[in-house]
């Protein structure tokens, strides 16, 4: 396995009006992020991964049942089915964050991983799920209305490139999982976004460089940008980066423009960081039991 990996990291606009079909957000946002995954190639990404729920607005500013229809099965949907034929002949590994369907009417917010032969390797389904107004007009962070929390644990995909780990959006504010996926041997951890200006800005490049520090991994950390009609809740502010082991911001993106972020992964830092900084070693599971049974 190679010792050096390019990451692509996607972060983009949308600037279809809201009041749209949905069938409309979709096409002409899949269509962008098409290009922008092959312009990740050109510039020698090896993992590409997309900003949450990377093919529509983030309809949660709201909540409307139109946007259920937006949901789709994972693997046996579309979206899925078009872009395993674009890592296939790509040869890259993406992450792709999109909006799943489950029977007749089960909805999670996730993100399936696709390896750089097609091959479709799982999903990771956003566990901790914010509920929670931003603004005067009644927008806000809705996603209890339309997500259930995951209820597949926090897995590891051993890619053709790496094993990586899927972190979504909100799950950044919780190190618990962050340190389940280190144990379980992530060398990069992803967080496609969907966070505007406000009260917690100044955490996007505090807590997620902490969790790298932590567990001796990289985070790709992702977020679109522009201001999103009719609701214009606040500016998603982009800012996309890639941060190593040691807490270094690797690669980093504008605040307000369409953008691929290429960073370069060192997968000797992240065992030479675990060998200085032995928090796995020195950790004691068993004083933290009562960490679960303690009520809030």
């Amino acid at each position: 396995m190679m010792d050096t990996i390019k990451i692509g990291l996607i972060q983009a606009s949308h600037n279809v009006e809201g009041s749209e079909p949905v069938e409309v957000h979709k096409a002409a946002a899949i269509e962008k992020h098409i290009k922008l995954v092959r312009e990740a190639k050109e510039k020698g990404a090896n993992i590409i991964c997309m900003q949450e729920i990377f093919y529509g607005p983030y309809f949660c500013s709201e909540q409307n049942p139109k946007w259920y229809s937006a949901a789709e099965q994972i693997p046996e949907g579309p979206t899925t089915k078009r872009f395993i034929e674009l890592a296939k002949e790509l040869h890259v590994v993406i992450v792709l964050p999109i909006y799943e369907r489950v029977g007749v009417a089960t909805y999670y917010n996730t993100a399936a991983v696709i390896d750089a032969d097609g091959t479709y390797l799982g999903k990771y389904r956003k566990q901790h799920i914010p509920h929670v107004g931003a603004g005067e007009e009644g927008y806000g962070f809705w996603e209890k209305f339309y997500f259930k929390p995951g209820n597949l644990g926090y897995p590891v995909f051993k890619t053709a490139y790496g094993t990586i780990g899927v972190y979504i959006c909100y799950d950044r504010h919780f190190p618990e999982g962050a340190r389940v996926l280190g144990l379980k041997g992530a060398e990069i951890v992803f967080n496609p976004s969907a966070t505007v200006a406000g009260t917690s800005e100044y955490l996007w490049k505090l807590e997620q460089p902490a969790h790298a520090v932590a567990n001796g991994y990289y985070v790709g950390a992702i977020n679109r940008v522009g201001f999103e009609a009719p609701w214009n809740m606040g500016e998603f502010y982009g800012q996309s980066y890639l941060v190593d082991p040691r807490g270094r911001f690797v690669a980093t993106g504008s605040r307000d423009r369409d953008e691929v972020i290429i960073g370069e992964v060192d997968r000797r830092l992240i065992q030479e960081v675990r060998d200085a900084w032995q928090f796995y070693r020195d950790r004691r599971p068993e004083t933290y039991e009562e960490m679960t049974s303690l009520l809030p």
